[in-house]
């Protein structure tokens, strides 16, 4: 990630100047997002969720009679195309806003230049650590470092397991992220980690050599972060093994019906804390707009889109309070001073506010994936919240 900090550094040199930039008047309201839309790991669903929510607002007649003119680029997943796109929206768009962005790295490109700029992002998935971390970026998504925290409450308080164990993919510099949302669980509960091991890679192609480890440590229960197919092999590894009594306590970065179409063997199951109202739940309520509105533009009923459709609703919500023309300042003025945001999507109010950092999304509802289910069904009556300090 070192490599990553100072490529930014160097675009933010070479782009000084352009600060200033912002558009108004009477033409269409230009919002813009940076995504992972090709590369090694894609979730476009963020963004075309974002731009459904805009269509709709568009065809009943705008915000204040303007248009939302909304454009959505690739970062590829690469540190210097993630640079380019914030450039060409912020500087050479004129872009209001960033609304609906997902990302595994275009907060860390990009959070210094958004300051630069004066403009403000609200990630529909954030997920490295700077975007928990900026004065500019409010993710409406639990983030992966909450919901570690989450699980691994659940994991203790709700089903009393001991002797849990961690197994941590660390890209960039996330671990310290990972580390404090461990040692968080461990202020509120008293409670310690068995064995922890941060060297597990991603894309791995054989993990049983990590499994063996933490069967031999005595673990009952594994946390771990992966993404699905990394997932998959590790329960697969303990399972070949002959390890069937183990509780996985993993995050919603599994959380899809195509994972559970892949697990059979889950051992003592799987454990997930969803960031949203878990989507599977088909007849609920809290998300029958959403659902309806992904169904009419063919989106995938994911969290990513959750993610960015929440976000869209909330800027439309923002922007649509403001006296006077929507510009870049005046839509900057109206997030900071915004009065939080319910919704039943989520368990916690959204607001931009003006912190200095924004990772106040401390919710989720836990859903469990069992051996030879393939569903996952839920397994609370409420959303699960860390305790405020």
């Amino acid at each position: 990630m070192r490599r990553l900090s100072a490529l930014a550094a160097a675009v933010l040199l070479a782009t000084a100047g352009c600060a200033g930039a912002q558009s108004g008047g009477g033409g269409p309201i230009k919002v813009g997002s940076v995504n992972a839309l090709s590369g090694a790991a894609t979730f476009p669903e963020a963004s075309q969720a974002a731009k459904a929510v805009f269509d709709a607002a568009n065809a009943s007649g705008g915000v204040n009679g303007r248009q939302i003119e909304y454009k959505a680029l690739d970062d590829k997943g690469d540190p210097a195309a993630a640079a380019a796109a914030a450039r060409e929206l912020v500087g050479r768009d004129e872009a209001v806003a960033l609304v609906g962005s997902s990302s595994l790295l275009e907060c860390e490109i990009n959070s210094k230049y958004y300051e630069q700029q004066k403009i403000l992002s609200m990630q529909g998935i954030g997920v490295d650590p700077a975007c928990f971390t900026s004065p500019n970026i409010a993710p409406v998504n639990v983030g992966p470092y909450h919901d570690m925290t989450l699980t691994l409450l659940y994991g203790s308080e709700t089903l009393k397991l001991d002797n849990i164990c961690a197994l941590l993919e660390i890209a960039g510099n996330t671990l310290p992220s990972y580390q404090a949302a461990i040692d968080e669980w461990s202020a509120i509960t008293g409670k310690k980690l068995k064995y922890l091991d941060s060297t597990m890679p991603y894309g791995g192609s054989d993990y049983t050599s990590y499994i063996v480890k933490a069967r031999n440590a005595g673990c009952k229960a594994i946390t771990v972060n992966p993404v699905e197919p990394d997932s998959i092999g590790q329960l697969k590894a303990a399972a070949a093994q002959g390890w069937t009594d183990v509780t996985w306590l993993l995050l919603t970065s599994v959380y899809s019906e195509n994972y559970a179409k892949a697990i059979t063997n889950a051992g003592s199951g799987v454990y997930v804390p969803a960031e949203f109202y878990p989507f599977t739940d088909a007849s609920s309520p809290q998300n029958k707009d959403w659902r309806e509105l992904m169904a009419k533009n063919n989106i995938p009923l994911t969290s990513f889109s959750q993610g960015g459709y929440l976000a869209a609703k909330y800027f439309l919500s923002v922007v649509r309070g403001i006296s006077g023309d929507i510009t870049r300042e005046s839509v900057t003025k109206a997030l900071r001073e915004m009065k939080p945001i319910s919704d039943p999507m989520v368990g916690t109010p959204y607001v931009f506010g003006p912190g200095q950092t924004h990772h106040d999304n401390i919710a989720g509802w836990p859903i469990k994936l069992a051996s030879g289910a393939n569903k996952w069904e839920l397994v609370a009556n409420d959303w699960l919240r860390i305790p405020k300090k």
